[in-house]
C-alpha cells in the first residue's frame, strides 16, 4: 500500500460530529498537524468526508 500525509487546514469549529470525530479518528488534533498514515479503502472514505478540511499529499 502507499503511504499519504495528510494536514488539516481548517478548523474543526462548528463543523458536524461526525466531521469532528472523523479528523480525531484520522489523528488530527490541530490545525497544520499532519500525520502519515496507509491509504487503506477505509482512510480514503474518511479523507473524502473531510476533504473540505484537509490537504492530502501522496507520498511515494
Amino acid at each position: 500500500m502507499s503511504k499519504i500525509k495528510i494536514t488539516q487546514v481548517k478548523s474543526g469549529i462548528d463543523r458536524m460530529e461526525r466531521q469532528k470525530r472523523t479528523l480525531k479518528a484520522l489523528g488530527l488534533r490541530r490545525m497544520h498537524h499532519t500525520v502519515e498514515v496507509e491509504a487503506t479503502p477505509q482512510i480514503l472514505g474518511m479523507v473524502k468526508t473531510v476533504h473540505h478540511l484537509v490537504k492530502v499529499e501522496e507520498i511515494n
